[in-house]
């Protein structure tokens, strides 16, 4: 793939022509495209601005891209929730059937509060664990049933307590998995996710 020198590789998402890609903005909205519907490219091109393909906002960036594939009768997914995360450490997990309809304007997708963001948006099943991580190194993982779920204008509810640090990303996974976690620096160091304490949603 071709980038310029400012610019950089964010997201990777595998998916089929009929699976529906959600992108999540940091504003909170979410826009859905079909997989055949965004365009084929050659390796070495640079492909297709993301403000030729969906109706985003000049201020909205994207904060997430999930890959959801619908069930045979496409009135409802095979997936079960969706899982939100904000910069200020709250979380919310909402059924993914809210999610059908999404207007090529974009639909509101969590309601958040004053100089809140969303940062990131997980696939789950509905029997996973949350992982929370911050930026000055904490990491907080509990079983996504402390979050009940709630609908799409809901804030959600306090994940993990920050003082000066940000809720800087999340994933939902089992206890058998590893995860891998990368310093601003490029450090790395993978752990399986059994091997930190499991607590209480904060």
């Amino acid at each position: 793939m071709s980038i310029n020198e400012e610019d950089y590789v964010k997201y990777l998402v595998n998916c089929k022509t009929h699976d529906d890609v959600m992108f999540f903005t940091t504003k909170g909205k979410v826009y859905r495209v079909r997989g055949y519907e965004v365009p084929l490219y050659s390796r070495q091109s640079k492909g297709l601005p993301i403000v030729n393909l969906l109706p985003i906002e000049k201020d909205e960036n994207i904060s997430s891209i999930v890959k959801v594939t619908p069930a045979k009768d496409d009135l409802e997914f095979n997936d079960k929730y969706l899982i939100f995360a904000t910069k200020s450490g709250l979380v919310k997990k909402t059924s993914i059937d809210e999610f059908i309809n999404i207007r090529n304007s974009g639909k509101i997708a969590i309601g958040l509060r004053e100089d809140d963001e969303l940062i990131s948006v997980k696939v789950s099943d509905g029997a996973q664990h949350v992982i929370l991580g911050s930026s000055e190194g904490r990491m907080v993982i509990f079983d996504e049933n402390e979050i009940r779920p709630m609908g799409r204008s809901a804030s959600g509810v306090k994940g993990i307590n920050l003082e000066a640090a940000e809720c800087i990303g999340m994933e939902v996974g089992s206890l058998e998995d590893n995860i891998l976690i990368v310093t601003s620096e490029g450090y790395g160091k993978k752990t399986f996710v059994k091997d930190y304490r499991i607590t209480k949603r904060l």
